[in-house]
C-alpha cells in the first residue's frame, strides 16, 4: 500500500475509534470493513472482476459463518441487521456507476444487473443453510474446506491463474491472447482463507466459541490486517471486538505510536534497502561474490523491515479501534537457532501451520508406530514447511525455500537433542559464545534460504554459486 492509502486507512481508524465504542460497534465496523475491501482491491485487466473479487470474498466469508455457527445463532435477530447492512454497502457502492463517484473504488463497478444476480446468488445459498436447525455434518464442512483451498490453489499456481484469465476474458470479451497469470490479484483471499478454515475447523473439535454474523465477517475481512495479516484467532479477535481494553485516548496513544514506527520501517528503512535488495534483475548483474553478498543481506533486512513495518501498521490502526491485534515479528534475526527464528517471524502463520497441520501429522504417524522418531520428524517438518513454502506460490523455488527450511529444522532438533545433556558442562562463556555462533549461523542460514524465495531455481542455483565464489 502506498502512504496516501494508509494515510487514509488511519483516518478511518481513528473516525471508528472515536464512534464505535457504543452498542452499534460492531454494526460500524462491519460496514467500514466492507466499504474498505472494495476500495483497497487494486484494479485489475479483467472487466469487473475487481469488483466481484471483494463480493466473493464476503459471500465465501458469510456462508462460512452459515456453516459453523450454531442453530440459536443462526436465528437471532442481529443475523438479518448485519445482512442487510452488508447488502446495503454493496448496493450503494455498485451504485457508485451511475452517480460518478469515481475515487471510491478501483475501477468502474459493473452493471447493476450482474452484481445483483451474485448477490442474490451468495444471499439464496446462505439461505439454505440457515434454515438447517441442527449443526452440520463434518462432511459439509470438509466441503467448505475444500472450496476454500480450490481457490487458493488457482490463485496460487501460474498455470491454473493464466487458465482462469483466460476463460474470464472470453466470457467478457476481451482480448483473450492479452491473458497473464498475474490477472488475478485477489487482495487478501490467502489470510481469508486461512481465517476461514481455522473457524471450520475449530467448528469440527467443537472448539469454536459462538460469534454473531456481524463479529464473523468483521474478524475475516478487519481492513488493517486484510492484506497483510497477522492471521488472528477468532476468540482472542471477539474478545476485543466486544469489550476494548483501554478508552478511546489510550487507545489513540498506542496506536498512534506502533503507527509512525510501521510507518519509519516501511517506507524509510525497507524502501531504502530495497533499492540494492536482491531481485532477478541485479542477481544477473552481480559480477563479485562482495556484491552478491550485499544484495542478499539488503533483501533480508528489506523484507523483514517491509512486512513487520506493516504489521506494525496493522496493529496500530486496529489499536484505534480498540482490537489488540496480535504481534508478528519478535526480533527473529537475533534467535540462536531455526526454531526460535520460527517462532517469532510470521508467528501467526507458524502457529496456524503447527496446530492445523504439523501437530495433527505429527500425531498421525506416531499412532502408526512404524517409523523411527528420527523418520516422523523430518517427514513432519518437510512436509510443513513445504507447504509454508508453496503458500507464497505453486512453484518450485518457493517449494525449495519451503524444504530448505525443513531439513534446516530437523538438522537443528537432532543437534539440539545431542547437545542437551552436554550443555551442563559447559562454562557461562562457552555458553555464550555458542549462543553468538548460533545467531550468525541462524540469520545466515536464513538469509541464503531466501535466494530460493525470491529467485527462479536455475537463476538460484547461479546466485548461490556467485556468493560462494564458485563463477567468474
Amino acid at each position: 500500500m502506498a502512504i496516501e492509502q494508509i494515510a487514509l486507512l488511519a483516518a478511518a481508524a481513528f473516525a471508528l475509534g472515536a464512534v464505535s465504542r457504543g452498542k452499534t460497534r460492531v454494526y460500524w465496523l462491519l460496514a467500514a470493513s466492507v466499504l474498505l475491501i472494495f476500495w483497497m482491491q487494486p484494479p485489475l485487466p479483467l472487466r469487473g472482476l475487481d469488483f466481484f473479487l471483494p463480493l466473493v470474498s464476503i459471500g465465501l466469508t458469510v456462508l462460512a459463518w452459515a456453516l459453523t455457527a450454531t442453530s440459536d445463532t443462526r436465528r437471532a435477530p442481529e443475523t438479518r441487521i448485519s445482512a442487510a447492512l452488508i447488502l446495503t454497502v454493496v448496493f450503494l457502492l455498485a451504485a457508485t456507476r451511475y452517480l460518478g463517484f469515481d475515487a471510491v473504488l478501483p475501477s468502474r463497478p459493473p452493471a447493476f444487473g450482474q452484481i445483483f444476480l451474485a448477490a442474490a446468488f451468495f444471499a439464496f445459498a446462505a439461505w439454505i443453510l440457515l434454515r438447517r436447525k441442527t449443526e452440520f455434518p463434518s462432511a459439509l464442512l470438509w466441503g467448505g474446506f475444500g472450496v476454500l483451498l480450490l481457490f487458493f490453489v488457482i490463485l496460487k499456481t501460474p498455470a491454473l491463474s493464466l487458465l482462469a484469465s483466460r476463460a474470464w476474458r472470453l466470457w467478457r470479451g476481451q482480448n483473450v491472447s492479452l491473458a497473464s497469470a498475474m490477472d488475478i490479484r485477489w487482495l487478501g483471499y490467502s489470510y481469508l482463507a486461512f481465517r476461514l478454515l481455522h473457524t471450520i475447523r475449530d467448528r469440527q473439535s467443537r472448539r469454536l466459541p459462538d460469534v454473531t454474523l456481524g463479529e464473523y465477517v468483521v474478524y475475516a475481512i478487519f481492513f488493517p490486517a486484510f492484506s497483510a495479516g497477522p492471521i488472528d484467532r477468532i476468540e482472542r479477535f471477539i474478545r476485543g471486538l466486544r469489550a476494548p481494553d483501554h478508552s478511546f485516548e489510550e487507545d489513540v496513544l498506542l496506536g498512534g505510536e506502533r503507527l509512525a514506527v510501521g510507518i519509519f520501517k516501511k517506507f524509510v528503512v525497507a524502501d531504502t534497502f530495497a533499492m540494492i535488495a536482491l531481485n532477478s534483475l541485479r542477481a544477473a548483474q552481480a559480477r563479485t561474490t562482495f556484491g552478491a553478498w550485499i544484495l542478499l543481506y539488503a533483501y533480508a533486512f528489506q523484507i523483514y523491515y517491509d512486512f513487520s513495518g506493516y504489521t506494525d501498521i496493522a496493529i496500530g490502526l486496529g489499536q484505534w479501534m480498540g482490537i489488540r491485534l496480535p504481534e508478528n515479528f519478535k526480533q527473529p534475526y537475533r534467535q540462536p537457532n531455526l526454531t526460535l527464528f520460527w517462532n517469532n517471524w510470521h508467528i501467526t502463520l507458524t502457529q496456524w501451520f503447527r496446530a492445523y497441520f504439523f501437530n495433527p501429522l505429527a500425531r498421525a504417524l506416531r499412532q502408526r508406530r512404524t517409523l523411527p522418531a528420527w523418520a516422523m520428524i523430518l517427514i513432519s517438518q518437510l512436509a510443513t514447511m513445504g507447504l509454508i513454502g508453496l503458500w507464497h506460490g505453486v512453484r518450485g523455488h518457493f517449494l525449495l525455500w519451503g524444504l530448505w527450511h525443513g531439513a534446516g529444522l530437523f538438522i537443528q532438533n537432532r543437534w539440539s537433542a545431542w547437545m542437551k545433556p552436554r550443555m551442563s558442562a559447559l562454562s557461562p562463556a562457552k555458553t555464550r559464545i555458542l549462543s553468538l555462533g548460533g545467531i550468525l549461523l541462524t540469520f545466515h542460514f536464513v538469509a541464503l534460504g531466501w535466494v530460493w524465495f525470491v529467485l527462479p531455481t536455475a537463476d538460484a542455483w547461479r546466485f548461490l554459486l556467485r556468493l560462494g565464489g564458485l563463477v567468474g
